[in-house]
């Protein structure tokens, strides 16, 4: 076996395989560049990893919450022996355990209104993994994105697939896409999963409808979804650092099903008012609310 000198880190050495895709000037500048990412669950977990064997040199984290054995089935930071951890403490060790050199600032209390600009302090970009069902905060948090001027990725992980939204600050704003208000609580959470992927492929396999329960803030991922949802965010995530490559930005999006082994390229003016977003909507929110009403196997009536 061949020993390892774990105290001869040099950042050039160890990220030196992406060189080819990127040049030595731009891994330089990713070292440079900071990534706000709230959230460090599901995706946020995968995405953190990703951008640091990527290179980014610096972070902004954030997570309130502590790992438990629902996590186990997706989660980065799920293991036996990190159950009751923070996963705020878990992934800072574990970005730092990739890159030992790494800048980090934590916000161990969360990302409130209060606190929004210090998270987003010197952030070249935000990439979205707050909680499904944290869309107060996330609709603040992409509001002040685009009046400082910084671009907002978000991948969702979607039965066994992925979809994608960017916002450039100068581009149509995650209000006027999404269009939430006036909407109860659980009508916003779906209108947020239909904007998201407006193709909603991951309906067609979606083998126990129950399963989506927004009332009580549940609804069923896949370590499937989470992976591909790593790969697509944190491409565009470079993409925008080095200013090259096409992205695609809000009202467009991208849907990839493994499952269906289809990509659908999405295009919805005007948002969630586009008829076709409307009848979506409808037409889930129905369905959803019949899935509710049926008897459970074994239930007595």
């Amino acid at each position: 076996m061949t020993s390892v000198d774990a105290q001869a880190f040099c950042y050039e050495n160890a990220f030196s395989r992406n060189i080819g895709w990127f040049t030595e000037a731009e891994q330089q500048r990713l070292r440079g560049c900071r990534v706000a990412i709230g959230g460090l669950g599901g995706v946020g977990g995968n995405h953190a990893i990703t951008l640091a064997r990527l290179g980014i040199g610096r972070f902004t984290i954030s997570d309130l919450d502590v790992f438990d054995w629902p996590n186990m089935n997706r989660q980065a930071g799920a293991f036996a022996s990190t159950m009751g951890r923070t996963k705020l403490a878990t992934m800072a060790q574990t970005l730092a355990d990739i890159n030992p050199d790494v800048q980090l600032r934590t916000m161990p209390d969360g990302i409130d209104e209060g606190n929004i600009d210090e998270f987003l302090k010197g952030a070249d970009l935000y990439v979205d993994s707050l909680d499904i069902f944290s869309l107060a905060i996330r609709r603040k948090v992409f509001a002040r994105c685009r009046e400082l001027g910084i671009p907002a990725v978000t991948a969702a992980p979607m039965g066994m697939g992925t979809a994608l939204l960017a916002f450039r600050p100068d581009g149509m704003s995650f209000e006027d896409y999404f269009c939430l208000d006036g909407h109860s609580f659980e009508d916003q959470i779906l209108k947020f999963i239909v904007g998201v992927s407006p193709s909603m492929q991951q309906r067609h396999y979606l083998v126990a409808p129950r399963a989506v329960d927004l009332f009580n803030k549940r609804v069923p991922s896949t370590a499937i979804g989470i992976e591909l949802a790593a790969g697509v965010a944190c491409a565009n995530a470079v993409k925008l650092l080095l200013g090259r490559g096409d992205v695609v930005v809000a009202p467009r999006g991208l849907h990839f099903d493994a499952y269906r082994n289809q990509l659908i390229r999405t295009w919805r003016p005007w948002g969630n008012r586009n008829p076709l977003q409307l009848f979506m909507f409808w037409f889930m929110r129905r369905n959803f609310r019949r899935a509710l009403m049926e008897p459970r196997p074994g239930a007595s009536g």
